[in-house]
C-alpha cells in the first residue's frame, strides 16, 4: 500500500507543469542609492547578473525569484570608488564573487502590487529582506512576430550595509548605512 501511495504521489508531482521565465538582460537593472556625506545620493548598478521565475500558476501567485549577481560588475561610473567598493572592507568581491536573492514568498497586495519576501546573500550573510513589487503582465510580447509571453517587474526595498557587513570601518557620515535597492526588469517565458 505504501509503495502504490509513493507511486501516486509521483505521477502527481510530474504532472505539474512548471513554467520558467528568463531574464531578459537587455531589459533589466540592478541598481542602488547611498547618501554620501549626508550632502547627496551616489547610485551604482550591477553590469552582470542572472535570474529565472519558476512557477506552476499562469497568475505568478506562486512563482518563485531567483537572482545572481556578479558582484565584481559593480560600477559607479567612478573607477577609484568602483575599486573601494570591489575591496575586501567593503563588497570583498575575491572571497565573495556573487550577491543572490530567492524569494520565499509573493503575495499579491492590490492590482499589480506584490509584496515579495526572500533571502539576499551579500558577503556570505544571509538576511531575509521584504520588496515591494509592481508587475506589468503576463502579457504578449508587443511584437507581432514574437508570441512570447512576458512580465515587467518594479521591486524595491532598503537595507543596511552594516547588516551584511558592507564598509565595517566606514563611518555613516561618509557613506549611510541605509541603502536603497531597485530592480526593474522583464522576464520572458521560456
Amino acid at each position: 500500500m505504501k509503495k502504490t501511495s509513493l507511486i501516486f504521489a509521483f505521477i502527481f508531482i510530474s504532472s505539474l507543469s512548471f513554467a520558467q521565465w528568463s531574464i531578459d538582460k537587455g531589459h533589466t537593472k540592478f541598481a542602488f542609492i547611498a547618501e554620501h556625506h549626508g550632502l547627496s545620493e551616489v547610485d551604482g548598478y550591477f553590469k552582470k547578473f542572472d535570474g529565472k521565475i519558476t512557477t506552476a500558476k499562469d497568475d505568478l501567485s506562486d512563482a518563485v525569484f531567483e537572482i545572481s549577481i556578479e558582484s565584481a560588475s559593480i560600477n559607479t561610473d567612478l573607477e577609484m570608488r568602483d575599486n573601494h567598493l570591489k575591496s575586501e572592507d567593503m563588497f570583498n568581491v575575491e572571497k565573495f564573487p556573487a550577491i543572490t536573492f530567492k524569494s520565499t514568498s509573493f503575495t499579491k497586495i492590490a492590482g499589480n502590487k506584490y509584496k515579495m519576501l526572500g533571502d539576499m546573500t551579500i558577503k556570505g550573510v544571509t538576511k531575509p529582506i521584504t520588496l515591494d513589487v509592481t508587475m506589468n503582465g503576463p502579457m504578449a510580447h508587443p511584437d507581432p512576430r514574437n508570441k512570447t509571453p512576458q512580465i515587467g517587474i518594479k521591486a524595491t526595498t532598503t537595507i543596511k550595509r552594516s547588516d551584511f557587513g558592507i564598509g565595517g570601518k566606514l563611518a555613516t557620515v561618509m557613506v549611510g548605512d541605509e541603502i536603497a535597492i531597485r530592480a526593474t526588469g522583464e522576464f520572458q517565458k521560456k
